[in-house]
This record gives C-alpha cells, sequence and structure tokens, in this order.
C-alpha cells in the first residue's frame, strides 16, 4: 500500500457511472443521440479495467448504470454482481431529471431498473440522476423515487456548478420526503475558511491535485466524523478514447484532461482510504443518526 489507511473508524462509499464515453453531459448537444449506435463502445473494456483495479484492491463499489448500456451488455452486468458489487440505476439513456416531467421520470426509471435487474439477476436499490440533476426546482423527483420503492438516492449536489447543484440542500444522508424512509446521499463536499467545495470525484479529482482530494476526504472524515462518496466513470481511465471532433473548447478541456493519470490517482486513493459499497455505507440506522 502506499500509505496507512487513513481514519480505520470511517468508511467511505466507492460508485461508478457506468455510461458510454459518447454519452456524458460535455458532448449533449454534439453527438446526437440516434448517432449513439455509430461510436465505438468502450464501455465494456473500461468497467472492466475498473473491476480489476477494485479485486486488485480489495474493495467493493456501487455501479450505477445506464439501462441503455444494461441492455446491450447484460454480460457486464452479471459481472459487476458477481465480484461482489452493487447495480444501481442511473436512468435509461443519460438524460437530466429537468428534462422530464414527473410522469416520464417515473417512466424512464422504470424502464431502466427493469433492464438492469433483468441483466444483473439482482435488485435495484439506489439511484442517481444523470449530472446530479435532482435541484430545488425539480424535488418532485425524490418523491417519485421514494414511491417507487428505492432504499436510497445519490442525485444531489448540495453546491453551485455551471450544470447542476442544490447549494441549499443538506450536505450529508437526509430522508428528504415525509413518510418516506428513502435516503438521499448528496455527493460530498468539503467546507473550509466559509467556501464550500466539491470533493467527491469527478473532474474535481480527476483535473485537480490528488493531494487536495486526499486533503478533503480526511477533512469530512476526521473533523466531521461524515464518510464520503466518491464516484467516476469508467471512461476516465480510457486516455485511448477517440476525440470528439466539434466540441466545444471547455468541453474538450473537462473531459480528456488527465486521462493518462486518472488509474494510478484512483489506485493511490483506493488504498488511503476505507471503501465499500453504497448501500452497506449509507442505509444503517447509525450513518443517519450521525448525519441528522
Amino acid at each position: 500500500m502506499s500509505g496507512a489507511v487513513a481514519n480505520r473508524g470511517v468508511c467511505n462509499a466507492m460508485s461508478v457511472d457506468v455510461e458510454e464515453h459518447f454519452q456524458v453531459g460535455a458532448f449533449e448537444t454534439t453527438i446526437r443521440r440516434e448517432d449513439w449506435p455509430r461510436w465505438d463502445s468502450r464501455v465494456v473494456r473500461n468497467t472492466e479495467r475498473a473491476l480489476e483495479l477494485f479485486a486488485d484492491k480489495g474493495v467493493s463499489a456501487t455501479f450505477f448504470t445506464l439501462g441503455w448500456v444494461a441492455e446491450r451488455e447484460s454480460a457486464l452486468m452479471r459481472r459487476i454482481v458477481e465480484n461482489g458489487h452493487e447495480i444501481a440505476n442511473h436512468g435509461y439513456a443519460h438524460d437530466r431529471v429537468h428534462t422530464f416531467t414527473p410522469e416520464s421520470f417515473r417512466a424512464d426509471i422504470r424502464k431502466a431498473r427493469a433492464l438492469i435487474e433483468d441483466a444483473a439477476g439482482a435488485e435495484v436499490k439506489g439511484y442517481r440522476a444523470p449530472s446530479f440533476s435532482i435541484g430545488s426546482g425539480n424535488r418532485w423527483a425524490l418523491e417519485v423515487l421514494a414511491e417507487e420503492g428505492y432504499a436510497y438516492s445519490s442525485s444531489v449536489a448540495p453546491i453551485r456548478h455551471d450544470h447542476y447543484g442544490w447549494p441549499e440542500a443538506p450536505r450529508f444522508p437526509h430522508t428528504p420526503v415525509v413518510g418516506s424512509d428513502m435516503v438521499e446521499v448528496p455527493v460530498t463536499t468539503v467546507e473550509y475558511a466559509g467556501r464550500r467545495m466539491a470533493c467527491g470525484g469527478g473532474g474535481f479529482f480527476r483535473l485537480l491535485p490528488y493531494g487536495l482530494s486526499e486533503w478533503a476526504i480526511d477533512r469530512v472524515n476526521r473533523v466531521e466524523g461524515q464518510s464520503t462518496v466518491f464516484y467516476f466513470h469508467p471512461w476516465e481511465i480510457d486516455p485511448e478514447q477517440p476525440v470528439v471532433p466539434g466540441a466545444p473548447l471547455k468541453s474538450r478541456i473537462r473531459h480528456y484532461t488527465n486521462l493518462d493519470v486518472m488509474e494510478a490517482k484512483l489506485a493511490r486513493l483506493l488504498d488511503r482510504f476505507r471503501w465499500d459499497r453504497m448501500d452497506r455505507v449509507f442505509l444503517g440506522r447509525e450513518t443517519l443518526k450521525a448525519a441528522a
């Protein structure tokens, strides 16, 4: 191991958003949905690399999967479950929640859940909105998730961001729907010197120096006594993926920067902290009591 495991009493949640490199929000105005089948599929090889990394480090994780991927790659879904990981719902085709009505959102998560459960042979208990797209303007989505029987959601980013964010939302696990036990587990943020910053993975982890993420996760564990939620995408450990022509400069910078160092940074992070699946970290009574 690269160093001693920090804060042995606190276990954090590792998660993967399973989607193709051409399905990301950064390219949603560049690549048409009907053109997806024309692109080289890389999700199997990239997700299998993540599985190998987790196996090497002895880590179990939660894989939030698109129904579109599960529909086409059932063997991959089974391998995820057979390797001891949790399978969860990421919607059917990475549509942000604000593009739905309550009725169409319900149809989307039902469709994706059925496909994922059928492919994986395992129950889906959790949901993550594409691009953390549940906020103050569509909080009704949390009620729909509760009505559909989800045990937890990880769909809110309690921060200001140019693509998403609900800065007034609680930073830690809570039950957002009156009369329901469903838990919302926001992606992790850290507060320091009066400022709130993202520290739950994704572009924050890949683009910025490794030490900033390690410091932030350690601070949330040690100072606040809370578990963190970390996420990444399989395409982020694929530096050989093709470049999307015509994409905006900002999108290209966000998507392609540091792909070649991401896997090494992940390996270091997996060594440094304790990690487990979302359901095992956040569905216990003690966690909720601590976050209240």
